[in-house]
């Protein structure tokens, strides 16, 4: 539970402030109780509030009157009402005023820690559009959206190299968006007013490569009916990207090397040589280097490229941008559906931090379009994305075979006798909580229970 969380309870019952108090710590947040509005008022500053918790009947100043003062706040806190004399009129009273919720004594416990929640929720929500919206406002660059230092760092460097014009390798992990990096690379340059053509290394066949990189004259080869430029030449001026560099034959390499080297290429069957201009944009998933050292590359053409190489970090490098980027997505995905925007539950959010993310904001991307797809509500549940990252350790524990085709985590036995089912969920909780360094919001995800469920378990661990 972050810090921030903090709740700000005022109600003038001793015994049911203490009550909430000791129910919002249990849950992890900080909270403190006011005995009226005005003590409330000379600590909201310091305290700093994210939910006021306030009884509508106090001595002095009423639950209304705190209400309209906390409204008039730079940012005021989201605000639950709660009043042993509910009325529709009062309720409606509170709404109007600007109350989030209201709820009538005597609370039910669960229900008001799920109004907390929700509240939280939506403050969450509210602070990730604005920082979403901001990001699109100012430090999204060219389609690359994020604002973690890795990604200002790399907006940097994109806009240094763009200066020189000098032959360019983005590596990184596969989903990360090499090819993103290669346009802003182009737009960013003095190139920009002309061509950026792209095309995938492994995608076109090896015996046709020279011919779509160099072109080729007519008849140079069966079915070359006609001349064809080739994508240097049509690229002239501009920027050429080549996607996958890593699965260019060696062969082809040195023709490549020659027309970085000289400017000069010579299209299949061509009797003269073609002056062009261009500058070129590799990028590449695969560790060039040991391609070097295994024969697979060519040293000389590595070199060449690797001068100005940009590394283009992984999505589990980059902080709060996977929520940025998961709402961008959702928003789209809904849009194109014409369905209501949807926003992360806590659960869901907590099980995306956990998850590596190995095909990055490609995968990332994908799972949004299925939540959206599978999506009913208005939260994105973890039961909404892919079974691999609702239950990212479901695969990894070592397992041991009970003889049935089946397994549990071995670190779960202890001897030869088969545990009760209480002594395992005990030990699986503990397990749990290990594997996740102790965040009790993760394990709670992870298991599938509520944070008072796994409080609860955890006290009756300690008894034991």
């Amino acid at each position: 539970m972050s810090a921030s969380q903090r709740i700000m309870v005022v109600e003038d019952d001793n015994s049911l402030a203490e009550l909430l108090v000791e129910e919002l710590q249990t849950e992890g947040y900080e909270a403190r109780a006011f005995a009226c509005a005005e003590d409330a008022l000379a600590s909201i500053s310091g305290f700093e509030p994210d939910v006021l918790v306030s009884d509508l009947q106090l001595p002095g100043m009423d639950g209304l009157g705190l209400l309209e003062q906390v409204q008039a706040r730079h940012a005021p806190p989201s605000v639950l009402m709660i009043s042993a004399f509910g009325s529709v009129d009062r309720a409606v009273a509170a709404l109007k005023a600007g109350a989030d919720n209201f709820l009538t004594k005597p609370l039910d416990m669960d229900h008001f820690l799920l109004s907390v929640d929700r509240l939280l929720a939506n403050r969450r929500l509210l602070h990730q559009v604005e920082r979403f919206q901001s990001t699109l406002g100012s430090d999204s660059f060219h389609g690359l959206e994020g604002s973690s230092r890795p990604m200002r760092v790399l907006f940097d460097r994109i806009r240094q190299i763009a200066r020189a014009d000098g032959p360019v390798l983005v590596t990184g992990e596969s989903g990360t968006g090499k090819d993103l990096v290669a346009r802003a690379i182009h737009a960013e340059s003095a190139r920009e007013q002309n061509r950026f053509l792209a095309v995938n290394c492994a995608g076109v066949p090896a015996d046709l490569l020279e011919s779509e990189f160099f072109g080729h004259a007519a008849g140079a080869f069966s079915g070359a009916d006609k001349a064809r430029p080739g994508l240097f030449r049509e690229a002239d001026g501009g920027t050429l990207f080549l996607d996958e560099i890593g699965e260019m034959p060696v062969a082809l390499q040195a023709k490549l090397l020659r027309a970085l080297q000289d400017g000069q290429i010579r299209p299949v069957g061509a009797d003269r040589e073609h002056s062009v201009d261009v500058r070129l944009v590799a990028a590449t998933n695969v560790d060039l280097a040991q391609k070097v050292r295994e024969g697979d590359f060519r040293e000389d053409l590595y070199y060449r490229l690797e001068a100005f190489q940009l590394e283009v970090p992984p999505l589990r490098a980059r902080g709060e941008d996977l929520d940025l980027l998961a709402m961008s997505f959702l928003g789209r995905f809904a849009a194109a559906r014409s369905r209501p925007a949807r926003r992360l539950s806590t659960k869901a959010q907590s099980v995306m931090h956990a998850y590596g993310w190995p095909g990055n904001v490609r995968e990332l991307r994908n799972a949004m379009e299925r939540a959206v797809t599978f999506c009913d509500g208005e939260e994105i549940l973890p039961a909404h994305l892919p079974d691999r990252i609702a239950r990212p350790g479901s695969a990894s524990p070592v397992m041991v075979s009970t003889g049935s085709g089946d397994g549990i985590p071995a670190d779960l036995l202890d001897g030869d006798l088969l545990p009760s089912l209480e002594e395992l969920r005990q030990r699986y909780m503990r397990y749990v909580l290990e594997r996740v360094d102790g965040n009790k919001r993760r394990a709670a995800a992870l298991l599938g229970v509520g944070r008072r469920t796994l409080y609860r378990w955890l006290d009756e661990d300690r008894e034991d």
